[in-house]
């Protein structure tokens, strides 16, 4: 419960949202409506459960991120139909996306070498962060065509284009977050990106024993 609670305000407007759309769609019978709204907020809640499970501690910006990133994809997109009446609402959330997924499998793998900047080279881990990027996308497009397949939802809208589509922008999300971690290992940063990855650090020094204080 102290996970619940000690998040961004930014979380809980999202979290109030869901849970008033999901109270008024149970009232007025709107049953597909009642299901999004509960699905997307069980979804909001996963990273809050696994990530203490795996032994990490997520930023509240990282949390925030996933929130309004799920809010955005399940809830806005199929209740609202964000994704027809904006062409760019899919591809920008799937770029912005692969980049944190970039990111963070940057991390992930940094902390496999302790925080190590030079276990190996940069432009390895900055692969190994786009190839986590893009399996994430894969994936993410599996989850849409059995959503679609099971609930009868439309997520994939176009099918083999719209499939297509996401995942080029993942590749070219991932490849901008694998470069934020190159970037990162040579003392540079892309965006403020290398102050997300500090906050990350910090919170998990004991993953990082071997990473250096910031320049």
């Amino acid at each position: 419960m102290q996970l619940l609670r000690d998040q961004t305000p930014l979380t809980y407007v999202v979290w109030s949202i869901l849970a008033l759309a999901a109270l008024s769609a149970l009232f007025t019978g709107r049953w597909s409506v009642a299901f999004v709204s509960v699905f997307t907020f069980l979804v909001t809640l996963i990273p809050l459960f696994l990530a203490p499970r795996l032994g990490l501690a997520l930023p509240r910006r990282f949390i925030a991120a996933i929130v309004v990133f799920a809010f955005a994809t399940l809830f806005l997109g199929e209740v609202f139909d964000f994704y027809e009446r904006y062409w760019w609402w899919d591809i920008a959330l799937h770029g912005l996306s692969a980049v944190a997924f970039g990111m963070l499998g940057f991390l992930l793998v940094f902390i496999l070498f302790e925080g190590d900047r030079y276990a190996a080279p940069a432009w390895a881990l900055g692969l190994i962060a786009f190839c986590v990027a893009v399996t994430i996308g894969v994936i993410w497009e599996i989850f849409e065509f059995g959503m679609d397949q099971i609930f009868g939802l439309n997520m994939q809208k176009s099918g083999l284009m719209d499939t297509m589509g996401d995942l080029i922008v993942d590749c070219i999300g991932g490849a901008f977050g694998g470069l934020s971690g190159f970037f990162y290992l040579h003392g540079r940063s892309i965006g403020g990106s290398r102050a997300v990855m500090d906050e990350f650090i910090q919170l998990n020094r004991r993953l990082f024993r071997r990473a250096k204080t910031r320049d």
